[in-house]
């Protein structure tokens, strides 16, 4: 028998479970100033949640806004945890340290590399980082998947934000270019061996999936 499924008085309660504080909701004061679409609160708290759970050393963000997910990211970590942080807009970087200054964390532990995640990324260590957390252009989440594979340690998480994008992808009459994307993204993660996906139905979505360990060959 198939669950009921949640209603939206359910949803809300599950996806506002952890507050805010008055830092969060600055940076999505900010956020909305610049016309940044930052992620929910239940998506940061799960974003948190992982982070801890790793025990979170270094993390990759593709797409920091105005430090809206970055500050969930970097309360989850470890205290000697780095933050590498990806966006094209500089502007939107400036306003992000604001926000992670109100958090009161070390600027030596947020690195904002401005420019184009397929430029960045690239340039980043192998098998260095924790968690690769993509929210940027929808289009290049495939090309995201390949470079977070590159980059995680073994046991490591990607996660991708707005996989249910407005309910566009579970709906197959929508076509357009950023959902065909996602919903290829979603069937991507699933069939890739070696990872251990979940789609997770907090904020707009979020497709999580653990890079397994794979054993050393004699």
């Amino acid at each position: 028998m198939a669950p009921t499924p949640i209603n939206a008085t359910s949803w809300t309660f599950a996806d506002t479970y952890v507050d805010e504080d008055d830092v969060l909701v600055a940076a999505r004061a900010r956020a909305e100033e610049v016309g940044v679409v930052p992620i929910g609160a239940g998506t940061g708290a799960t974003l948190r949640f992982l982070s801890a759970v790793l025990e979170a050393r270094a993390i990759v963000e593709i797409g920091t806004g105005t430090g809206v997910s970055g500050v969930w990211l970097l309360r989850g970590m470890r205290p000697d945890g780095v933050l590498t942080t990806v966006d094209v807009e500089a502007e939107h970087q400036r306003l992000a340290r604001e926000s992670f200054k109100d958090a009161g964390i070390a600027p030596q532990r947020v690195r904002t590399i401005a420019g184009s995640a397929l430029d960045v990324l690239p340039r980043l260590t192998d098998g260095h980082y924790d968690i690769v957390f993509a929210d940027g252009d929808k289009r290049e989440y495939g090309a995201y998947l390949s470079e977070a594979l590159r980059l995680l340690r073994p046991g490591g998480v990607v996660a991708f934000d707005n996989a249910l994008w407005h309910d566009r992808v579970a709906d197959p009459a929508q076509r357009d270019d950023e959902t065909v994307a996602i919903r290829d993204l979603v069937a991507q993660v699933a069939a890739t061996e070696g990872l251990v996906p979940a789609l997770l139905p907090v904020g707009d979505g979020l497709l999580v999936a653990k890079k397994e360990w794979v054993p050393e060959s004699d």
